[in-house]
């Protein structure tokens, strides 16, 4: 039986860790990305993270992070997960001597599928729409038809909401989905309303899928 996993990225505060878990979440991100508007400091993420229950992953959103910081921050803060959403290479991600996903900008499908290939140790690869300038959390979808086969864990993301991740999912049967914008009443505060339609919307894809 399929059951796709679900990421809520961009959480901030308390209460959205909170809800977000509440609505079936199963996993968390945090962005240390400091020109992000999603931004929140390892000090913030600590408190969140010691109210977070099991089986729920927390995961660590860095671009072009220095290497000692990030091991800094994964020692003090025990992620589950980190994610490297920047132009980080196969080389930096290994040294980090963590379990990673890397997050590739999609342009083309030739593209994602040498990329992916050169992250050997990724425990998955998350595809995000590619924007001049961003470094995802634009709001915006890519073609989803351009997604290969990789191998291993698929992560997508790039404009998803309640209204069209059925759709992607049928598309692309992807490990997991994930959301950021989709589910915010404002940058960097999140709806509990519209995190519970997209987990159902992600459920009801499902159960399509398995019938």
């Amino acid at each position: 039986m399929t059951r796709t996993r679900i990421k809520i990225c961009g959480i901030t505060n308390h209460e959205d860790a909170a809800n977000a878990v509440a609505c079936g979440a199963d996993a968390l991100g945090f962005n240390f990305y400091q020109e992000s508007s999603r931004y929140i400091s390892p000090e913030q993420v600590a408190e969140i993270c010691a109210q977070v229950p099991a089986f729920v992953t927390t995961v660590g959103l860095f671009v072009n992070e220095p290497l000692d910081d990030v091991k800094r921050i994964i020692k003090v803060l025990r992620l589950g997960l980190v994610q490297f959403h920047g132009d980080e290479t196969p080389e930096y991600c290994e040294s980090v001597g963590h379990p990673y996903m890397k997050a590739l900008r999609a342009t083309k499908r030739d593209q994602i599928e040498i990329e992916a290939k050169s992250f050997e140790t990724a425990q998955a690869i998350l595809v995000d729409t590619a924007t001049d300038g961003q470094f995802g959390g634009t709001g915006k979808t890519f073609d989803w038809g351009m997604l290969p086969a990789l191998g291993k864990p698929v992560v997508l993301a790039g404009g998803l909401d309640a209204t069209n991740v059925g759709a992607a999912i049928a598309a692309t049967h992807p490990y997991a989905v994930d959301v950021s914008s989709g589910v915010e009443l404002s940058r960097g505060e999140k709806d509990v309303a519209k995190m519970k339609k997209f987990v159902d919307a992600v459920h009801s894809a499902d159960r399509s899928n398995n019938e």
